[in-house]
């Protein structure tokens, strides 16, 4: 077979095989490769039968052979070890100003190692974030290239066309140089840990303080929808609570285990805001609320001893919950869950902010806000007005310090105050909306009691401190 491609994927799992179809549904001409032949010939089957062509090669060499020049091709493989491998047996066959794009979560730091190793043999490279899963892929997800710009141009139209619309704006921009492109989607990820927490925690409240069933729940999320909270994980939730289980009489949420699962992109958001002493604490609260989840027999053991008793009513509770306190209740926790939103991508877009000035990466944060509007996960219409925050100031050093934004977390945080003292005396624990509310008190206070710390630290370690009335370092003696 003899055709050259616009461009090349390698690993056709459903990621993969999702996105040769988007991309051959766009026009253009692509060539794939995946270790197991089979899995290329599945492909090029099920893009047969929606009249699409996609042309599948046995061995890496035959699809670089039909690559036209420069030669671009797509990894759609797990991250790690198996990428290097396919990286070096690309580089057998790609000549100078061929173009290797990884569209995986990727550390990004093993891709600026790849950098290195593909600028050796004068082939570019691209670290690309991709978010949107497997309907995104095949119909349009948000993606985040960084890499090589010249690299950037030469796909450029192929990721446009592919990528998700919002109007006619397309959800993909270059991100910048180097590795910018993995960690952009890094702290995306981590920012979808929070958000999906906060919502998590919002559920879990209505359910046992205002003691919604299902089908309420889903109409309150249905609402929500409809107005300052209308993105995909709010909808998504709406349905997930709509769902009948197939194999019982019950709602399907009701019989799944209260275990969540979690990837390297979450965990990697965690360490490097530690690593770099910028707090994330509401994404690495929704981290350690899944990490907690895993311990189940743990869980089970602690509640007997402490007889925890989740929704428990106080002792000294005179109140009963009728439709009009829960109707209450139930606003102020949608005003809760926008504040602790806006806590949420302040915290992520400062990390971005911070190590785009170190590493230099002059990352746009309007224009990323901008391409995570359609295609990805976190989208939601309140990106619009993120984007339009950076473009009204681009130094903005906080996403809260906008004006706009200010204004509503002064008028809403008297109900996060509220929400945060019903669910704990309701004994429901809300870790994100905690920590959201936590950092909001410490960054926008002038005074905070680590005075004290720094006083010990002198005490028992010689550390000295700084005074309030002179310049320099001190020590006491303080025995």
């Amino acid at each position: 077979m003899s055709e050259e491609c616009d461009i090349g994927l390698i690993g056709l799992a459903v990621m993969g095989q999702n996105l040769s179809m988007n991309i051959a549904s766009n026009g253009f001409k692509i060539g794939v490769f995946n270790r197991t032949y089979s899995k290329t010939v599945d492909t090029v089957e099920i893009a047969k039968k929606e009249n699409l062509t996609i042309y599948g090669y046995k061995t890496l060499e035959e699809l670089s052979k039909n690559l036209k020049k420069p030669r671009k091709v797509i990894l759609l493989i797990k991250a790690g070890p198996a990428v290097d491998e396919n990286i070096n047996n690309i580089l057998k066959y790609f000549e100078k100003g061929d173009i290797i794009i990884d569209g995986g979560n990727e550390w990004y730091l093993s891709s600026e190692k790849r950098i290195e190793l593909c600028k050796e043999k004068n082939v570019e490279y691209i670290a690309m974030g991709v978010s949107g899963g497997e309907l995104g892929a095949r119909y349009g997800c948000s993606f985040m290239p960084g890499g090589s710009k010249y690299a950037y141009d030469c796909i450029k139209d192929i990721l446009e066309k592919c990528s998700a619309k919002v109007g006619t704006s397309p959800c993909v921009t270059y991100i910048g140089s180097g590795s910018s492109g993995n960690y952009v989607k890094m702290i995306h990820n981590g920012i979808e840990y929070g958000d999906m927490q906060l919502i998590a925690e919002s559920y879990f409240l209505m359910k046992h303080v205002l003691k919604y069933n299902n089908k309420k729940l889903s109409e309150v999320f249905k609402k929500w929808n409809e107005g300052i909270l209308n993105s995909y994980l709010i909808e998504i939730t709406y349905k997930i609570l709509e769902k009948k289980d197939g194999l019982t009489e019950n709602d399907l949420i009701d019989m799944i285990v209260d275990i969540a699962g979690a990837k390297g992109t979450g965990k990697w958001t965690m360490l490097e805001s530690v690593e770099r002493g910028i707090p994330c604490p509401t994404i690495c609260a929704a981290l350690d609320a899944r990490n907690i989840s895993s311990f189940m027999d743990l869980r089970t053991k602690t509640s007997s001893v402490f007889k925890t008793v989740i929704g428990a009513v106080p002792d000294n509770n005179t109140v009963t919950i009728n439709d009009t306190i829960a109707k209450d209740i139930e606003n102020d926790l949608l005003n809760a869950l926008y504040c602790c939103k806006i806590i949420s991508y302040t915290q992520g877009l400062f990390l971005l902010k911070k190590v785009s000035e170190e590493k230099k990466w002059n990352l746009n944060l309007g224009e990323i806000a901008r391409i995570w509007r359609g295609g990805c996960i976190i989208r939601a219409v309140f990106l619009d007005r993120i984007t339009n925050a950076y473009k009204n100031n681009k130094d903005l050093e906080l996403l809260f310090l906008n004006e706009e934004f200010a204004n509503e977390i002064k008028n809403k945080l008297p109900s996060l105050r509220k929400i945060i003292n019903i669910a704990t005396t309701h004994s429901v624990p809300i870790p994100a909306f905690s920590a959201s509310l936590a950092y909001f008190q410490m960054i926008t206070s002038k005074r905070l009691c680590l005075n004290m710390i720094q006083a010990q630290r002198d005490f028992f370690g010689s550390h000295t401190y700084k005074r309030l009335d002179k310049e320099g370092d001190y020590h006491t003696i303080w025995e």
